[in-house]
């Protein structure tokens, strides 16, 4: 399993990866997050599923970018140009990958600006090629483990959320996923783009760098606890008077 968050606000986009991979017995870290650039403009992938479905198709993507074949004016073009290069991967390896027992699978959430766009775009894409844009309507979208990053977002994240907001929920987001699953984990890879910058910008970060927040994150819990309001528990528990 895996934990890929891209979130789109008014002032830009934030993406956060893990960099956990199972395969079969073995557990490594890995990349799941690609920045690439195209005529000084920036956008980045994020994929969860099939490791080797994975690298093709962004080394297919990267290779159709450095031949200066592939241009895009507009982000919508860039999410069907990575589709199609899913569409490729599909019809030269889904046969021989079922056969093994491997369900063909990719999901990508595929997120920047390019120079005709307005606004920065981010698209999730589905194993099959196809894609849709998340808008103000959805806000973000989680591939991999969702389980249990989606209440704080789903609770607090609009579309008129500042980048920094969202960029702290996003990690926390991650934060309540690592803490429950054991299949993400440490070191997180974090992307932020910011709207008409046409540049992402990167940082990995280690549980060591967000420790802190983390332990403020779970104070900050315990007090929110404690002030919630107990009368209506009066029929089921005996309550002790709060000390003064």
């Amino acid at each position: 399993m895996t934990f890929c968050l891209g979130i789109k606000v008014k002032e830009g986009l934030v993406a956060i990866a893990d960099t956990r991979i199972t395969a079969g017995n073995e557990v490594y870290s890995n990349k799941k997050i690609s920045i690439h650039e195209i005529q000084n403009h920036s956008l980045f992938i994020m994929t969860a599923g099939l490791r080797s479905v994975r690298d093709k198709a962004v080394t297919y993507f990267n290779q159709a970018i450095e031949k200066e074949e592939a241009t895009y004016d507009f982000m919508f073009e860039a999410a069907t140009a990575f589709g199609n290069m899913l569409k490729k991967v599909a019809s030269e390896d889904r046969d021989s990958l079922e056969k093994e027992g491997y369900h063909f699978n990719l999901h990508a959430l595929v997120g920047g600006q390019m120079c005709q766009d307005k606004e920065h775009k981010l698209f999730l894409i589905f194993p099959e090629g196809n894609w849709i844009e998340i808008n103000e309507g959805l806000k973000y979208q989680i591939i991999g483990n969702s389980n249990y990053g989606k209440p704080l977002l789903n609770r607090n994240l609009t579309a008129e959320t500042s980048l920094k907001d969202a960029l702290k929920m996003g990690f926390l987001s991650f934060d309540a996923t690592q803490v429950s699953s054991n299949d993400v984990d440490y070191p997180i890879d974090v992307v932020v783009y910011e709207k008409n910058s046409f540049h992402a910008k990167e940082i990995r970060l280690s549980k060591e760098d967000m420790q802190n927040i983390s332990d403020d994150w779970n104070i900050a819990l315990r007090k929110s606890l404690e002030g919630i309001d107990e009368k209506w528990m009066e029929n089921l528990i005996s309550l002790s008077p709060k000390p003064a």
